[in-house]
């Protein structure tokens, strides 16, 4: 299913000349963070509810303008820039306009998130390893060849954290034992943050490690 054939059209958009008090009924009738708003059938953008609880109800929206937030997607907005624009204005829903700048309805974050949710990265058996490595040390072709030389394939990629000067890669890779791809990344000279497997690597060390503590207590 295309993205586009998941965009809601149920809500209009509330026009700046509506009272602060139908914006807040509007609220209470529905589940979502912010309303569209248009004026003379332009889309302006989103009051959020949180705002508009702290207006007085007898004021117009137009009173308010400072209030609108005017972010929204197109409908050429590929899936993950849209689950982006979700999070970076910490809403549950997204106008969407055509190129004509024309309101068209709207995404809902859960639709959205069922789409992320059915992607090769979720939906397919594998296992999760996070790896680190210097900001300027790391690449994802050398990330790719390390893992394709191990007969596994990647199934997702991306960068889960950049904290000073190194990079937090977290990967789902194709069913396989990871403890090879694991001894191939150290090899490489990546910090192994975690694995969803059992790191036999780290197992033995700690086994030996114990072993030694026991044999000097003795």
């Amino acid at each position: 299913m295309e993205l586009q054939d998941y965009i809601i059209n149920d809500i209009k958009p509330i026009r700046t000349t509506d009272k602060i008090s139908d914006l807040k009924l509007l609220f209470n009738q529905l589940t979502y963070s912010h309303i569209p708003i248009d004026k003379d059938g332009v889309y302006m953008g989103c009051i959020s509810e949180t705002d508009a609880h702290c207006f007085d109800g007898a004021i117009t929206i137009s009173d308010c303008n400072y209030a609108i937030e005017g972010f929204f997607v197109r409908q050429t907005t590929n899936w993950l820039d849209v689950l982006e624009a979700f999070a970076q204005n910490d809403s549950n829903i997204m106008p969407v306009l055509d190129p004509d700048n024309k309101y068209l309805g709207y995404y809902e974050l859960n639709d959205i998130i069922h789409l992320f949710n059915e992607t090769p990265f979720f939906a397919e058996p594998g296992g999760i390893l996070i790896v680190e490595k210097g900001v300027n040390d790391y690449s994802f072709s050398e990330i790719s060849q390390i893992v394709e030389s191990n007969d596994a394939k990647i199934l997702g990629a991306f960068v889960s954290k950049m904290e000073g000067d190194l990079a937090r890669i977290t990967l789902k890779i194709s069913n396989t034992s990871l403890n090879e791809v694991i001894q191939s990344f150290r090899r490489y000279s990546y910090n192994i943050v975690s694995g969803h497997e059992d790191d036999s690597y780290m197992e033995t060390l700690k086994e030996r490690s114990q072993y030694l503590d026991k044999y000097l207590n003795m």
